[in-house]
């Protein structure tokens, strides 16, 4: 295989969990290297890696991602997981991962990791097979053990994602049909199911589910909830829309992903492609040509394990009366 060192067409995705807490006397010292760092293709373009959260003195800021030792992008520092993509199919790509605290301060880079992509397959429309039955046991109280029967495929499982609630939380290479999922919630219901990938992004029929629950902690559960929720309308075209604005629930990791009830029912998702709003959100949807309509609404996150969170304060807003 060769090596690419072109860097010019790969950009990166970020997705989901887990930032640790600094320890006492860690006060004035750069992060340390990310350990526990993998990196395995996905397709033939791209390569999905992980890493373990960092412990900083001050809160780490972004993890940088590099690629053949050049960096590809900032990721939130409540990140652990990318996907990498964009990249040249048959190629051996090597990647670091380093944090940088809110002061300002880079940490060493991680260890290597290799990752090689497959070559592309023309013409390869065919699904993998159905992951066999999906078990596990609950480890702890913020982690479960899964495991799984290899799916078949006529070139090749490549990898396999880990879905819960139907959101993509954890992959791991089309070798492995076992995993341990981190950064869950105590005294929460989770259901995971597994699908494989080949290296054409043909996906198969997901697992069936299994349901697992996590123990109780004991210390206290951070609030799920959007706060600053705020509601309004304004008339455009002749038609009256419904405008929110709210801060995102602070959780341990990114929040992509919304759900809107209007008068107590799911209205609309909103779903960001790229980086979300790291302070206020805001979005605007539409609510009909008739005035004096009263409605009320709230949100909710799904949160980086794959649940949803809980709900705003519910407001009422009456088309073509203001906020």
């Amino acid at each position: 295989m060769r090596r690419r060192r072109s860097l010019g067409c790969a950009t990166v995705l970020a997705v989901c969990c887990g930032c640790a807490p600094a320890a006492d006397g860690d006060e004035g010292r750069a992060p340390g290297a990310p350990t526990g760092v993998t990196a395995a293709a996905g397709s033939a373009t791209s390569v999905h890696v992980m890493w373990n959260a960092v412990r900083a003195g001050s809160p780490v800021a972004a993890y940088e991602v590099l690629l053949d030792g050049a960096k590809v992008r900032d990721v939130p520092g409540s990140a652990h997981m990318v996907d990498v993509v964009r990249l040249a199919p048959a190629t051996t790509y090597v990647f670091t991962v380093r944090a940088r605290d809110a002061d300002g301060r880079l940490g060493p880079r991680s260890a290597g990791v290799r990752a090689t992509t497959p070559a592309a397959v023309a013409g390869d429309r065919s699904a993998p097979t159905r992951p066999g039955p999906l078990t596990g046991r609950v480890v702890g109280t913020t982690a479960v053990q899964l495991s799984w029967s290899a799916a078949d495929d006529d070139r090749g499982v490549l990898s396999y994602d880990v879905l819960q609630g139907g959101a993509r939380i954890h992959t791991v290479g089309g070798g492995q049909t076992a995993t341990v999922v981190t950064g869950l919630r105590p005294g929460t219901r989770y259901s995971f199911t597994v699908r494989a990938r080949d290296a054409a992004d043909n996906l198969s029929p997901v697992s069936t589910t299994l349901r697992l629950a996590t123990p109780a902690g004991t210390g206290a559960t951070r609030d799920t909830a959007p706060t600053g929720f705020r509601a309004g309308t304004h008339l455009a075209d002749g038609a009256y829309h419904i405008d929110l604005s709210w801060v995102p629930p602070r959780v341990d990791g990114v929040v992509t992903e919304y759900e809107i009830l209007l008068d107590g029912r799911p209205a609309t998702s909103l779903v960001w492609g790229g980086s979300p709003p790291s302070g206020r959100a805001s979005h605007s949807f539409y609510a009909g040509r008739e005035a004096g309509v009263a409605h009320r609404v709230r949100l909710r996150a799904r949160l980086p394990d794959g649940t949803w969170g809980a709900l705003s304060q519910e407001r009422t807003v009456i088309t073509g009366g203001g906020r």
